[in-house]
C-alpha cells in the first residue's frame, strides 16, 4: 500500500511558516494566513505566496534555526517505522519546506520512501521572498496519483491523512481518508478521524495495513 502523510499539522505539530515568522518578528501574520488557508477561506498558493513574502531577507542562519524547532509529534516515527517494516510505501506530501522535514526526521531517527515538498530560494545568505516547488499551484491529488502510479499501486490501496484544506484533494481521492485533527471545513471528506499517533496506529492495525 501506499500511505502519504500531510507534514504541518499532521506528522508534526508544528507550523513551518510560523516558526519562520517569529524569526522575522512576523509569526502573529504569518499564524493568521496559515489560519485562513488552512479553512479554506483563501487559495493556498495565494496563502503561501503571501507567507514566502513576509520572510524577504530573513537570514539563511535564522531560518535553520527556525527549521531545527520542527518536530514530529510523539508516536509519528513509529508510525512511519511500522508501516515501512510492514512493506509500505510511505510519502510525506506537503506544501511546507523540504528542509524541516528533512531536519524533522533526522533528528526523530526515522525516514520515509519519498518527499514531495516545495522550497525557499535563498540568495546572498537570505530568503528572497519566494517560494518553488511542486506543491503550490499543483495539488496533492495529483502528487497521490502521480506516486502510486509510480510505484504501481491501485488508487484504493492508497491512505492519505491529512488536516487542512489543501489535503482535500487527496483526501477525495485516497482509498482510505484519515483526518488528523481535521479542520472543520476538512472533516466531512474524512472516512475516519483520529487525535493521536497512537489512535491512528490503532487504526491502521484495524484495517490490517499493519
Amino acid at each position: 500500500m501506499l500511505i502519504a502523510f500531510d507534514f504541518d499539522g499532521t506528522l508534526s505539530d508544528s507550523e513551518m511558516t510560523v516558526l519562520l515568522g517569529g524569526e522575522q518578528g512576523v509569526a502573529e501574520e504569518m499564524a493568521d494566513i496559515t489560519e485562513r488557508a488552512m479553512n479554506d477561506e483563501m487559495s493556498y498558493a495565494e496563502s503561501l505566496r503571501s507567507r514566502a513574502e513576509l520572510l524577504r531577507g530573513l537570514k539563511e542562519k535564522k531560518a535553520d534555526r527556525a527549521f531545527g524547532r520542527v518536530e514530529l509529534r510523539p508516536g509519528a516515527a513509529e508510525v512511519i517505522d511500522a508501516l515501512r517494516d510492514a512493506g509500505h510505501t510511505v510519502a510525506i506530501l506537503t506544501g511546507g519546506f523540504e528542509r524541516g522535514v528533512a531536519r524533522a526526521l533526522d533528528d526523530a531517527g526515522t525516514d520515509v520512501d519519498t518527499v514531495v515538498a516545495n522550497r525557499l530560494p535563498i540568495r546572498n545568505g537570505k530568503l528572497t521572498g519566494d517560494v518553488e516547488g511542486p506543491l503550490i499551484e499543483g495539488t496533492k491529488d495529483e502528487a497521490l496519483e502521480d506516486l502510486a502510479a509510480e510505484v504501481d499501486v491501485a488508487m484504493a490501496d492508497t491512505v492519505a491523512v491529512g488536516d487542512g484544506a489543501n489535503d482535500l484533494p487527496m483526501l477525495e481521492v485516497a482509498g482510505l481518508a484519515v483526518g488528523y485533527e481535521p479542520k472543520p471545513a476538512v472533516e466531512p471528506h474524512c472516512d475516519v478521524v483520529v487525535e493521536s499517533m497512537a489512535e491512528l496506529q490503532e487504526l491502521l492495525t484495524e484495517r490490517d495495513i499493519l
